[in-house]
């Protein structure tokens, strides 16, 4: 058999793989820094928190991202083709325990640094007289319900929803704390006020989700989940539902306002009227 002889031909390939992978990794690290495509501005506390935990994580795990590109590139050409005979390598006991232990400790210690944040919103309640909103989900809108001037929710039954007759939620009527019940397609809440959101489903799982706030929650059939947010910019963000819910789900998107507190109680003297 005859055997490969070294030459420049191998060195070349290995030099240029080596090299266009240091390009991609240098290029892939100035993307990140240059933050060409990135999120849209927070407008809540929370919101800032996961921008912080987000840039930790991206930080930690990109400079091992660098360090071990620019270590497989230095291997592939360090150990290029030269025409010898391929030995097999039982590898490093000492160094596969210093890595593992390393990487546990960096999920470990990121997952620690987003307790607070995460706590936050699914461990804590709402603050006392936080304002509440109900949302439900079902194939293909959002129905966001305000309670009235009693500032109790009415009584509701999944047996009397009918969309043609504009009770989406199935309030019943002849309950007196349903009667002032404000039901609405769009959701507003006042500027820098405690927010309870109530989130239910009518038929399959969806997922209501507003990029600024970075909120995001599944609503579940036959499941009630509370969770509560305080905006603190006032705008127009999209609602979302971030879970593919039918052949319709591209058609579940609708506007969160966040307004003034005057303009909100407007837009809900407004919505009552309707």
């Amino acid at each position: 058999m005859e055997q490969k002889q070294s030459g420049t031909g191998g060195s070349l390939v290995a030099a240029g793989l080596a090299l266009s992978l240091v390009v991609l990794t240098f290029s892939t690290i100035y993307i990140f820094f240059k933050r060409t495509w990135w999120f849209p501005e927070p407008i809540s506390a929370f919101a800032e928190a996961v921008d912080r935990q987000f840039d930790r994580t991206l930080v930690i795990t990109g400079l091992v991202f660098f360090l071990a590109q620019l270590a497989l590139g230095y291997v592939i050409f360090r150990y290029r083709d030269r025409g010898g005979r391929a030995r097999y390598s039982h590898g490093n006991t000492v160094l596969e325990i210093l890595w593992t232990s390393a990487t546990a400790v960096m999920f470990i210690g990121l997952g620690i640094a987003a307790e607070r944040a995460w706590a936050s919103l699914h461990w804590m309640g709402a603050a006392p007289g936080a304002m509440q909103v109900e949302i439900t989900g079902k194939q293909f809108a959002w129905n966001f319900r305000y309670p009235g001037a009693d500032g109790q929710f009415g009584r509701t039954d999944p047996s009397l929803v009918n969309d043609a007759a504009g009770n989406p939620v199935g309030l019943d009527t002849n309950d007196a704390a349903a009667q002032d019940d404000v039901v609405t397609a769009t959701m507003a809440v006042p500027v820098n006020q405690e927010v309870e959101v109530i989130l239910r489903a009518v038929d399959v799982t969806h997922s209501f989700f507003v990029r600024e706030l970075r909120f995001k929650q599944d609503a579940v059939p036959g499941m009630v989940i509370r969770l509560h947010f305080k905006a603190e910019k006032t705008g127009s963000y999209e609602v979302a539902c971030a879970e593919l819910c039918g052949l319709g789900h591209h058609r579940m998107r609708t506007v969160l306002q966040v307004l003034p507190e005057d303009e909100f109680q407007a837009w809900l003297r407004e919505q009552a009227a309707e």
